[in-house]
């Protein structure tokens, strides 16, 4: 399956997500996102595989098992895309995108506590 293909997978459901939660005392913030969300998978089938921000976020490791992970970041990013702002369009979330799975992929791994040590911490 293209890369491509696999992100506008991944955002389907969270925008059915929010259009179930939409509701007349939300003041249309679900909604926008919903169509934010929705605007952002088509877009991101309209992009080549090759294209830098897909290869950024295939080399920062989004990409394993067949499926996308923006990691916990980008999925924060996704859940609330346009829910308070409608500002930025899906190149801004795309590029927010990459940008976290870098700083993940980059982040230092915790130290593991050696057998025993968890116990006097």
């Amino acid at each position: 399956m293209l890369k491509t293909w696999m992100i506008a997978e991944y955002l389907r459901p969270y925008a059915q997500w929010r259009i179930n939660r939409a509701d007349e005392r939300d003041d249309g913030r679900n909604a926008r996102a919903a169509i934010g969300l929705i605007d952002a998978a088509v877009y991101v089938t309209q992009l080549d595989d090759d294209d830098r921000v897909i290869a950024r976020m295939a080399v920062a490791g989004c990409f394993t098992l067949g499926h996308f992970d923006p990691g916990a970041e980008g999925e924060t990013l996704v859940r609330h895309w346009h829910y308070d702002r409608a500002e930025g369009g899906p190149a801004e979330l795309f590029e927010a995108l990459a940008a976290s799975a870098e700083r993940g992929r980059c982040a230092p791994a915790l130290p593991r506590a050696r057998e025993g040590e968890a116990a006097s911490a």
